[in-house]
């Protein structure tokens, strides 16, 4: 399977959920690249858009490979065996999550327009354009769970199996049009696959104001 752009897998996306009935009140897309799908998401379900901002902790020595992630408010998520497996120092891991706690902040800044959705008594429904380890999809759930979220739901184009398990741990739902055994890297899967930059996204937040829950 492959995508010719995160729009085209936003709008493929939309038309498996709505095959699946997929019900929410909120679609909240991942930065950066997240947001792209999110948006279609949200057009062909009739949802109000908004993000969970998250951000991944990578390797010391390999900022690439992801060793955990971040969301508001405090969620922290740690992959131990792969930090052992590495030899990682607590010091250099602390270096690193200090440093993304910045751009945490900094992320909410920039793209946040205001408060956070509420989500209480709430259906979450978590986008990002594919999914490899899992870990900061997971982090966006546990974000939506600690703002007491109903439910929630998480929607991919793509995923790897091992992301997809882990998901389906903590998540209510997982809806991937696929999974992949064979998954090495996201962008394998779109024809193209150019970074999303801060600018695009508020470009689409802001073109996609918050509306009240319910459909228009």
């Amino acid at each position: 399977m492959e995508f010719l752009s995160r729009q085209d897998a936003g709008r493929k996306l939309a038309a498996y959920l709505q095959d699946e009935h997929v019900q929410a009140d909120w679609v909240l897309g991942l930065p950066r690249g997240g947001v792209v799908v999110a948006v279609e998401v949200a057009r062909g379900l009739n949802l109000p858009l908004d993000i969970i901002t998250v951000r991944k902790i990578g390797h010391p020595h390999h900022r690439e490979f992801a060793v955990g992630a971040l969301a508001e408010p405090g969620v922290v998520i740690l992959d131990y065996p792969a930090i052992e497996r590495t030899y990682v120092l607590q010091e250099e891991l602390d270096e690193v999550i200090a440093e993304e706690k910045e751009r945490l902040r900094e992320y909410q800044l920039k793209f946040e327009r205001q408060a956070p959705p509420g989500l209480e008594d709430k259906i979450a429904l978590i986008v990002d354009d594919g999914i490899a380890t899992g870990l900061t999809t997971e982090a966006a759930v546990l974000s939506a769970r600690k703002r007491n979220a109903r439910q929630v739901l998480v929607a991919t184009p793509v995923s790897s199996d091992s992301a997809y398990d882990r998901l389906s741990s903590v998540a209510d739902r997982v809806f991937a049009m696929l999974v992949d055994p064979t998954f090495d890297a996201v962008g394998r899967y779109y024809r193209n696959f150019a970074q999303t930059t801060d600018g695009e996204v508020l470009e689409l937040l802001n073109a996609n104001p918050k509306r009240e829950l319910g459909k228009s």
